[in-house]
């Protein structure tokens, strides 16, 4: 019962910051935001139910390390772009990935934010992953962002404890 509260509390606080973030902190934006809020924390219950409580202090840490990741495959991709002489290699990697499904798919979705690179399911508990250039070595950085998202949910058997 105490993890559901605290699971509760952390999706209203995370929720509750985008969504001020997004729409600002006008009277209208915050009541919208006094219905939708309670509506996507209660959806977001139903479809990953809390198993491992979000650790915030995780979260925060890994905020400036996905900005910076995401502007170095930015930078990359756009380097790519413009220097066709750069050519691309596209190709598909499995990555074993030893997390729950819920935090799977945040590693999905977090890869899939990085330029450069596509998550596109799981395969005999192989994470799929489209890069654009495959000896760009783009897949050396998903260890770290799976230890990142266990270290969030203090889940085990991560990349690290494997390596």
């Amino acid at each position: 019962m105490m993890m559901r509260v605290k699971a509760v509390l952390h999706r209203v606080l995370v929720l509750g910051v985008i969504w001020v973030v997004l729409s600002g902190t006008e009277i209208k934006a915050l009541v919208f935001g006094a219905v939708v809020v309670p509506a996507a924390v209660w959806l977001s219950l139903q479809l990953i139910p809390a198993q491992n409580p979000l650790r915030l202090w995780g979260l925060v840490r890994h905020i400036p390390v996905f900005i910076w990741g995401s502007l170095r495959g930015g930078l990359d991709v756009a380097l790519r772009a413009f220097s066709p002489s750069m050519g691309l290699r596209p190709g598909w990697v499995k990555v074993p990935v030893a997390l729950d499904d819920g935090a799977r798919v945040a590693l999905g979705s977090e890869l899939s934010l990085m330029p450069g690179t596509l998550s596109a399911g799981m395969r005999d508990g192989k994470l799929l992953v489209h890069l654009l250039d495959t000896d760009a070595k783009f897949e050396d950085g998903i260890p770290q962002s799976e230890a990142a998202i266990a270290a969030m949910i203090d889940q085990s058997g991560s990349a690290e404890e494997r390596s």
